[in-house]
């Protein structure tokens, strides 16, 4: 899986902003809680990064492939006056190597569509969780990209790449994962909460 996943480039922070200008609400509507320890898979610029890591008091992981992404991403958890347990530049495939222990949840945002090998990295993702463990995927709707407009320009990925519900919960269900389930993320994507029966 070595190399960026295929459109999953970080956008301007403007547009997330946008999107969702109350990021920590998003993040206690997929079932983060205060004294869980998370894993922000594919971190990006730290956008949910900063706000997880406030709910769960620090005990946050952050990965990402690309080096200048990890660098925006301490810059907002530094901004936010909060702090994070590891900052790791790597492959995603290759997360169950370089947590030192098993997490409580698994965020992914955006970048699921583009994994070219989803079975192999919820298989990694479940390694990383402990028995019960949550993870939790942010993915735009299936709509047209033309419909998904952001600060009046077409955004996301494109059409054919876009997941539904039911494609995303037969990779994870076929790795062991168990929905809990689907929150609708206005305007234009869902979270999909999972929950690890190992």
């Amino acid at each position: 899986m070595t190399g960026m996943f295929p459109a999953t480039s970080m956008p301007d922070r403007d547009w997330w902003e946008a999107l969702w200008p109350d990021p920590s609400g998003l993040l206690l509507s997929l079932g983060v809680e205060p004294g869980m320890t998370a894993l922000d898979l594919c971190c990006g610029d730290g956008y949910f990064t900063a706000p997880l890591a406030k709910i769960v008091g620090g005990r946050v992981y952050a990965l990402d492939l690309d080096p200048d992404m990890i660098v925006a991403a301490k810059a907002e958890v530094k901004r936010l006056g909060v702090s994070v347990l590891k900052w790791i530049v790597a492959d995603a495939g290759d997360v169950a190597d370089l947590i030192p222990e098993k997490v409580d949840f698994v965020l992914i945002a955006n970048t699921f569509h583009g994994v070219p090998d989803q079975p192999a990295l919820v298989k990694a993702v479940a390694r990383t969780l402990k028995p019960h463990g949550l993870f939790a995927l942010v993915n735009w709707h299936q709509l047209p990209r033309e419909q998904t407009t952001v600060l009046g320009q077409p955004r996301g990925p494109r059409t054919e790449m876009r997941m539904s519900p039911e494609a995303v919960s037969a990779v994870l269900e076929a790795a062991g994962f168990r929905l809990l389930r689907m929150v609708d993320l206005p305007p234009y994507h869902y979270g999909a909460v999972f929950e690890h029966k190992g």
